[in-house]
């Protein structure tokens, strides 16, 4: 008798498991079901679950919410402050996901906050063989943190944390072997302000994230000015608009000491009319059709930069780790360089390219850790935070004058 109820109960819990399930599934396939505007965060919800099992950070009133992915490298492919109806913060790239064409250079699928390694050019470069021209033909971004799948280590519905052994050639020859980490967690209102030490003005809705990235040196030799090294390189991609302004704040002082405020010529000059030199804050037209690069090193940055939308209301300021003592490695593609001497900061506008072709368009928010020269076992851990802020201008311009150092209303007059 004792071993019949036992089996009931089995039963009975079988079913019961089955109809939650069931009605999970059925909550679950009707919220993607349902159809939103191109653009909101509910619209890129459902087409980045179609490509691949996506984790969803969210907030307990669900209007704070970031897509990552384990199959895309780890990223965080977007993000929204206004729930699945609110905006996409993120670049993503449609038409290269539709496409379905695996290039051999890079492959550009988007996401606002993604883990690359560097540097790209120069003497210690990851991205060309040794000997070869650093020119496009001969550029290959490595393909650990392009096309291949990392491995998830947990998740919960507030972070998730990534791991990945790698192995790059550089361009000096050396063979060097890495471990990765990284670990993604969303923020509540009062982290954001604890963080940022500022109260969130009413009104205001966000949605943040920090990221703690790592790596750890797999060889058995010491990473060092003869063998090359690397860098953790992270970029923030979003979406332009014809109104959009970068902002960077930077330290003043005298260019014998601090060095020069800003590198302005990766892609050609960036004009006058886009850069713009308001004492103490650089102000960087973003509207996806001028492709340019600038670069600040680590004695000028504030570790804080920001990018301002009024047709969205967005504000996002991103901060990060920084120390002016250490050194920087040179990402530009060119062996002749001092391979010790680079940014900090790096921030970029999309714009199309000779032939009229263009990847986005998209603006980014770059940052890098300092030179990663490691014994065997060590570790370089590299912080970077995203914070985006929707709401009305006034509102918003407390913000970004008491982080960023300029009023809003401030970038009208200016372009």
């Amino acid at each position: 008798m004792k071993s019949k109820n036992i089996i009931l109960f089995t039963v009975l819990l079988i079913v019961g498991i089955g109809i939650i399930s069931c009605s999970e599934n059925k909550n679950r396939s009707e919220d993607m079901g349902k159809e939103y505007e191109k653009g909101t965060f509910g619209y890129d919800l459902n087409y980045l679950s179609e490509k691949d099992s996506i984790i969803l950070l969210k907030s307990e009133d669900e209007k704070a919410q970031i897509i990552l992915s384990a199959k895309y490298q780890a990223k965080v492919f977007t993000s929204t402050a206004n729930g699945l109806e609110g905006n996409s913060h993120g670049f993503v790239n449609y038409k290269f996901f539709d496409s379905g064409i695996v290039d051999e250079h890079m492959n550009g699928f988007g996401g606002e906050n993604r883990l690359w390694l560097g540097p790209e050019g120069g003497r210690y470069s990851i991205f060309f063989e040794p000997g070869h021209e650093q020119i496009f033909e001969n550029w290959h971004t490595p393909k650990a943190i392009d096309i291949e799948v990392w491995e998830v280590k947990d998740a919960d519905n507030n972070n998730a944390t990534f791991i990945k052994d790698i192995v790059l050639n550089n361009y000096k020859g050396t063979r060097l072997k890495l471990a990765v980490e990284r670990t993604i967690s969303l923020l509540n209102e009062e982290e954001i302000e604890r963080k940022l030490k500022l109260k969130i003005p009413q009104g205001v809705n966000s949605v943040a994230y920090s990221t703690v990235n790592k790596i750890t040196n797999q060889n058995d030799f010491k990473w060092d000015k003869e063998t090359g090294t690397i860098c953790i390189w992270m970029l923030d991609m979003f979406n332009p608009s014809d109104s959009a302004v970068t902002i960077i704040p930077y330290h003043k002082g005298d260019p014998k000491e601090l060095g020069n405020i800003v590198k302005s010529d990766y892609f050609g000059e960036i004009s006058s009319d886009r850069l713009i030199d308001q004492d103490g804050v650089l102000l960087f037209k973003t509207d996806g059709k001028s492709r340019g690069k600038l670069g600040m090193n680590a004695l000028r940055t504030r570790g804080i930069a920001g990018n301002y939308d009024p047709i969205t209301n967005r504000l996002t300021v991103v901060t990060f780790g920084v120390n002016p003592k250490f050194v920087y490695l040179n990402q530009e593609w060119n062996p002749e360089t001092d391979p010790i001497v680079g940014d900090a900061l790096n921030a970029y506008n999309d714009g199309p390219l000779e032939d009229g072709s263009i990847m986005g368009p998209f603006l980014e928010l770059e940052s890098s850790s300092p030179a990663a020269f490691l014994e065997p076992g060590q570790t370089l851990s590299h912080k970077h935070n995203v914070f985006h802020f929707v709401g009305d201008e006034l509102m918003l311009s407390q913000i970004s004058e008491v982080l960023l150092g300029t009023s809003l209303d401030t970038l009208k007059s200016v372009f």
